[in-house]
């Protein structure tokens, strides 16, 4: 059956149906979701809002773009959502969190990044690949998760962007002389140790 015909049951209320929709979209939408927001509990939480979205409005699914074009446009947004949200939190909080309130020693908390599709040995490298894309522009980071990490062709992309095949091509660029630079003073910067 295909994703546009199980979409129409789950439209319906077909609870089967969503189960085999979310056994064929739910890693495509996880790894999404880990390579924009780099926390396991914030991608298992996303892609959890992701697939609630769709149960729940499955029926305004108009069909001028795939399933999966919608799906992703979802968690994309999603994503973006969290992003806003965490940067939020962290404004809000960092004052009270700069200083552990039992000792009053400052304490710092990095977090621990594991992207599924990541070996042991490349950990170290894909932590600083992730952390300097987290550095560029939403619609650049966009373009550059899809295409690169996703492997979705530009023609989904624009699909998924809203936006113009020449434009995410465009944005493309611009991603990865951003991350070029992003990553040349990182490194030139760490030359001495």
């Amino acid at each position: 059956m295909q994703p546009e015909e199980i979409l129409i049951l789950v439209a319906k209320g077909d609870k089967s149906a969503f189960g085999q929709l979310y056994a064929l979209f739910k890693d495509k939408v996880y790894n999404t979701s880990i390579s924009y927001l780099q926390q396991e509990n914030d991608a298992e939480e996303v892609t959890q809002d992701v697939f609630v979205e769709v149960y729940h409005n499955a029926n305004t699914y108009k069909g001028g773009a795939s399933v999966s074009t919608w799906i992703y446009r979802i968690t994309v947004n999603k994503c973006l959502d969290r992003i806003r949200y965490n940067n939020r939190q962290k404004r809000f909080s960092f004052i009270t969190s700069i200083f552990n309130k039992d000792t009053g020693a400052l304490q710092h908390d990095k977090p621990h990044f594991d992207h599924p599709g990541v070996g042991v040995e490349n950990k170290e490298r894909a932590a600083m690949l992730f952390n300097a894309i987290r550095q560029l522009p939403e619609s650049q980071q966009t373009a550059f998760i899809l295409k690169q990490i996703e492997g979705l062709s530009q023609r989904e992309i624009s699909q998924i962007m809203d936006m113009g095949e020449k434009a995410v091509e465009s944005l493309l660029q611009r991603a990865k002389a951003n991350l070029r630079k992003i990553l040349s003073d990182y490194y030139n910067s760490n030359e001495g140790l």
